[in-house]
């Protein structure tokens, strides 16, 4: 599920009557990941608002770090990714306020909120990986979703 507007990706899910589908492959163990509105998307919570598929047991809030100017990049350590921080860019990202007992968190920024989780199947980052040339992320992502069978 791509960044970028959370709102309009939400209602063009309903208008197109794309929800309930999407809970039903995700909840079946279909590998999704979202990233920025993606994880919003995804999200049983959502502060500030808006109520997304629910299939990911965590609360997230919108636009967390500030409108467009508080964008930023930062050096972020990914465990599962190996020892070299990932250049993750934040663009009007949220965060991961409460995570549920199945949700693993995989990063956090150096103040310990935390930016990226997996849940199963189903991976979750409030940055955008595809901004950058490093590919560890995605290649994180084939690899869990061709592993053997780990649902939610």
């Amino acid at each position: 599920m791509p960044g970028g507007e959370s709102t309009t990706i939400l209602k063009l899910m309903q208008k197109f009557n794309l929800a309930i589908p999407l809970k039903e492959l995700a909840r079946s163990g279909l590998p999704i990941w979202g990233t920025c509105a993606g994880m919003i998307c995804l999200a049983k919570g959502v502060y500030n608002g808006m109520e997304g598929l629910a299939v990911m047991d965590m609360s997230v809030k919108r636009n967390a770090f500030g409108n467009q100017i508080n964008s930023f990049e930062s050096n972020l350590p990914i465990p599962p990714l190996g020892d070299e921080p990932f250049p993750a860019v934040f663009i009007r990202a949220p965060f991961i306020e409460r995570a549920g007992p199945r949700v693993e968190i995989l990063a956090r920024l150096p103040e310990g909120t935390a930016v990226a989780a997996r849940q199963g199947k189903l991976l979750a980052t409030a940055f955008h990986p595809e901004f950058t040339s490093d590919l560890r992320v995605h290649s994180y992502f084939l690899k869990m979703a061709t592993s053997p069978e780990r649902r939610q």
